[in-house]
């Protein structure tokens, strides 16, 4: 090995200025989610229960829905807050339609009544 490339695998392990010590590896900070804590908190004091045995959400938003598979679904009574946490998926309202038509309230049927009407238009 030559003196200069000695010189810059010295160079890229110093984490401090000249004299000080030489690590092999540069420590990675954790990233704390302080957010996510005193959201917690926050549900805790609220007395938020955990209700098992929910295998999918699905949040209407009028051609959206947002789906949840295998949420964690917390809710206070008293409150009146429910929380859904987990992974989420946009979707439109045609990719998952077959499967929800039992969950759709009256406000979504018009709004599927005007999509079908559209789709057969444009069929046709």
């Amino acid at each position: 090995m030559d003196v200069e490339r000695l010189q810059r695998l010295a160079n890229a392990v110093r984490t401090g200025g000249k004299g000080s010590v030489r690590r092999k590896k540069k420590a990675a900070h954790k990233v704390t989610s302080g957010d996510d804590t005193r959201l917690q908190n926050c549900l805790r004091r609220m007395q938020v229960n955990t209700i098992p045995g929910i295998e999918e959400v699905n949040i209407f938003q009028g051609e959206n829905v947002i789906h949840f598979a295998n949420p964690k679904v917390q809710a206070s009574a008293p409150a009146n807050t429910y929380v859904v946490s987990g992974v989420s998926q946009s979707k439109a309202l045609q990719d998952i339609l077959p499967g929800v038509l039992n969950q759709l309230g009256p406000e979504n049927l018009a709004s599927l009544k005007k999509m079908a009407e559209q789709y057969s238009k444009s069929v046709e």
